[in-house]
């Protein structure tokens, strides 16, 4: 957008018309006045007195017109800074409201990349596991983060019942050690960032573990939708409704064909 400049061609137009006729005046004042001014019969007004104060009036106007034209420039340049400043202040707005509509298509599409990217539900604890790395992956994409740790907890016992540990390309990380207790209290975890599961009917808890110290409230929403979703996979997996055993297909046993142990907490 065009940068507003000060004209000020009216007022000195102005100005300059006005020095003119007090000039003409002044010049005129010696011509006008031949003679005195009797006021009284004893009161006198001399030639030389009445064109000397005649030109310092004029003098003095002429003065004042002009500091009246400073102040008059000096508001007007005031006035055009200020709606400069405040038009480069709204495009600003603008072009962060842009920024943000920008962010906000990005996690839309992320939105869609986790809730609509598969067309059954993990049957097997393979499947399962290959859902948490996919979940992963998603949360990679929203956090600026060196790995990520889901782990499901028995709200009861508070031991872990699994947990999946993926770390960033290029980046290594030792295992990170985080109480149950600590998640399932709700309490603080720094260095840590704990990101909990919202039903609260449950007897497990889905927790989303991140190591940075905070997260802003978009990226919190989308991580708990994450482990909602997880929560809901978890419970279908392992619904006697849909299955015919009894016993959890995911136990409280490590995975001894994965590196990555579950530490009692």
């Amino acid at each position: 957008m065009k940068k507003l400049n000060f004209h000020p061609s009216l007022l000195q137009v102005s100005y300059l018309v006005i020095y003119l006729i007090l000039f003409g005046l002044i010049v005129y004042i010696p011509s006008l006045i031949n003679n005195p001014v009797h006021l009284t019969k004893k009161l006198i007004l001399e030639e030389e007195i009445i064109e000397g104060t005649l030109l310092g009036v004029l003098f003095l106007l002429n003065i004042l017109i002009l500091n009246l034209y400073k102040k008059e420039e000096s508001r007007q340049k005031l006035l055009i800074r200020k709606i400069n400043d405040d038009k480069k202040s709204v495009e600003d707005k603008l072009d962060d409201s842009f920024k943000y509509i920008g962010q906000v298509n990005v996690q839309l599409q992320q939105i869609k990349s986790i809730f609509n990217n598969y067309d059954r539900f993990p049957d097997t604890r393979n499947d399962f596991k290959k859902t948490l790395i996919y979940f992963s992956e998603r949360v990679f994409g929203i956090v600026n983060a060196s790995w990520v740790l889901f782990r499901i907890i028995n709200c009861n016992t508070r031991k872990t019942i699994s947990e999946q540990l993926e770390i960033r390309h290029g980046f290594t990380s030792e295992y990170p050690r985080i109480s149950n207790k600590m998640i399932v209290e709700k309490q603080s975890c720094v260095p840590y960032t704990a990101v909990i599961s919202n039903p609260q009917n449950l007897n497990i808890l889905v927790t989303c573990i991140l190591p940075v110290d905070k997260i802003n409230n978009d990226e919190r929403v989308f991580i708990q939708a994450i482990t909602n979703e997880i929560t809901m996979l978890f419970v279908i997996l392992n619904s006697t409704y849909y299955k015919n055993s009894d016993k959890l297909l995911i136990d409280n046993s490590p995975d001894k064909s994965d590196k990555k142990l579950i530490p009692e907490s």
